[in-house]
């Protein structure tokens, strides 16, 4: 059975009242194995605390577990101080502090799972200081680090509200109240971005929104906002919520990727660039999750302006790669795998003082490999390069003089190819008259394989910032079908808020010139060519993040296996990537223009 969950939003302080709600919604459609409540849970004023310490101390009992993450108001420091120092409270503890029986203090950030859901907070208030009712930038960074484990997040719980968070919403649905953004946060905007959890609940903004479901990122799942009323509120909004979702962690793969019909892209997406001005100084240190410090005034590495990568300096990695707008900065990454503090490597300093067990000198690095180009480090860390370790040189299927084919990791379907620039290029559109020759020769090649099974060839490609290493898309379609294509891909761009521009050609070279005139370097560019010599493209907005699974998702739903939409849905063993290689590489063999 799932869980059943209660959600509240600022207490306040108000015990007796929430409780006496809870138990009366628990008698009436209950029982439910926890409430967790966002929002000022302390007191306002001090009128209440006699109210408020009853239950801290026992003379009044908590009738369900509790969790709460808005740790401050009246008394919350000294409360918070004494839980903070009882036994059982000591050590790596994210699955709550206990303040009293039944009621837990989810202090600063943290992922745990709770009744087999995967629930991640940030308590608190945006602060530099981090103390009682403050998050401070290592919470955001800890919690960043533990979202980039496997698996989806069922539950984000935040006090604050994500700036822009009514971007793309219906404006019936808006509260009016809405519009003070005093209570918004642009870190928990960038935050619930990355972490992409399935349910987003926050309060402090004191009314009551249920947002429609939204569009991740990069991912095929949907994201739904919950902002929560404050306990007792004049206007009787709502501020106790139930939900019984079942965990990730049993779901099949076609029931998290369902998209409900009043869907909407990411409201995310919308503010990246003109929201900079509003949010941030040059030297506010929250300018992006991936770093902390100006480089330049901080610590010695790097020029003037430049900013590290927070996410590069810890791991060696950063999932924005090349289309992240801060330094990743090899040397620094050396210092910290070399144990040197991090605090000394980012901020010129460490604060803990003799606490600290890392070191606090910087290590020497003389002895090291000749600087490499950038091409060559790209080369190196690319999944692409054919001259990367990282190749998966067993799903490669033909090479060229400028192209070469591989099936993908977790193809849509058996013959689902990519055609893949040897170079390091960022797309297919700007290419040598020899390569776009080859590409040619490639595309026919693999549109007669199709044919002789049976399948017309799809093309598709994301041209933009993100895509470092470009690779055309390609996947048969069944010949019975192919007349479906423009139909879908339109009323699905359609219903993410977006149109396809739409071209007919008389054979494949007029679309691909076309294409190489519609691109602009500065925007991006998504395009589809189908089988009929239809060119549909839809030119990227300055700032615009397009759904980077698009294409896949539209043609899994004309085959009608919407589970395989995400290709971590279709991962298979190494031993069977090979034998789909080799299989492809005997049917394409008399198609292969390499050969």
């Amino acid at each position: 059975m799932a869980p059943r969950i209660l959600l509240c939003g600022d207490p306040l302080g108000r015990l007796n009242q929430l409780f006496k709600r809870v138990q009366s919604v628990s008698k009436s459609a209950g029982p439910f194995d926890a409430l967790i409540c966002v929002g000022q849970f302390f007191p306002d004023s001090p009128e209440l605390l006699d109210e408020f310490m009853n239950y801290v101390e026992g003379r009044a009992q908590v009738p369900i577990p509790t969790y709460f993450t808005g740790d401050y108001g009246v008394s919350a420091p000294k409360i918070l101080s004494a839980t903070s120092k009882k036994a059982e409270n000591q050590g790596f503890k994210m699955d709550g502090l206990v303040v009293a029986h039944n009621l837990f203090w989810l202090r600063g950030s943290g992922k745990f799972t709770l009744h087999g859901l995967s629930v991640a907070y940030l308590s608190g208030r945006e602060s530099s200081d981090g103390q009682f009712g403050k998050y401070s930038q290592d919470d955001v960074d800890a919690l960043r680090a533990l979202a980039d484990d496997s698996g989806v997040v069922d539950f984000l719980f935040t006090n604050e509200w994500p700036a822009g968070v009514t971007n793309r919403a219906a404006e019936s649905d808006i509260p009016a109240d809405v519009s003070d953004s005093s209570c918004c946060d642009f870190n928990v905007s960038e935050l619930v971005k990355e972490v992409k959890p399935r349910y987003h609940i926050a309060g402090s903004m004191g009314v009551f929104y249920a947002r429609e479901p939204y569009l991740n990122v990069d991912s095929s799942h949907v994201t739904r906002f919950l902002g929560l009323a404050q306990v007792g509120n004049k206007n009787k909004q709502k501020f106790l919520h139930a939900l019984s979702p079942t965990p990730t962690s049993v779901m099949s793969p076609s029931e998290l990727c369902a998209k409900p019909p009043n869907t909407t892209l990411c409201p995310y997406t919308l503010q990246e660039g003109a929201a900079d001005s509003k949010k941030r100084s040059n030297d506010d240190a929250s300018d992006s999750q991936y770093w902390r410090y100006d480089v330049s005034k901080r610590q010695k590495n790097g020029s003037d302006g430049e900013k590290l990568c927070f996410k590069f300096v810890c791991s060696g990695s950063c999932p924005r790669g090349e289309s992240c707008h801060f330094q990743h900065n090899a040397e620094a990454r050396e210092q910290c795998r070399r144990g040197v503090c991090l605090d000394l490597i980012i901020k010129g300093k460490c604060e803990k003082g003799p606490e600290c067990s890392y070191k606090h000198e910087f290590q020497d690095l003389s002895v090291q490999r000749k600087p490499r180009s950038e091409n060559a480090n790209r080369s190196k860390e690319c999944w692409f390069c054919l001259s990367s370790p990282s190749v998966e040189s067993h799903l490669i299927v033909s090479v060229g003089e400028s192209f070469y084919c591989a099936l993908p990791k977790g193809s849509l379907v058996d013959d689902h190819i990519l055609i893949i620039p040897i170079e390091h290029l960022p797309n297919t559109l700007a290419l040598s008259p020899e390569g776009e020759s080859e590409l040619s020769r490639y595309q026919n090649g693999l549109r007669n394989c199709y044919k002789s099974q049976g399948n017309d060839a799809v093309f598709f490609e994301l041209v933009s910032k993100r895509v470092s290493h470009a690779n055309l898309q390609v996947v048969p379609v069944p010949s019975s079908r192919a007349r479906l294509l423009p139909n879908i891909f339109s009323l699905a761009a359609e219903k993410l808020g977006f149109k396809l521009v739409t071209k007919k050609f008389s054979d494949s070279s007029e679309g691909r010139k076309y294409l190489q005139k519609e691109y602009d370097a500065a925007l991006g560019l998504f395009y589809v060519e189908l089988p009929d010599g239809t060119v549909l493209s839809h030119t990227l907005e300055e700032n615009e993040v397009f759904p980077a699974q698009f294409g896949r998702e539209v043609l899994a739903g004309l085959l009608k296996i919407p589970d395989r939409a995400d290709w971590r849905n279709c991962k298979i063993s190494q031993e069977e990537e090979a034998k789909l290689a080799e299989d492809f590489k005997k049917r394409f063999q008399e198609f292969d223009p390499c050969q």
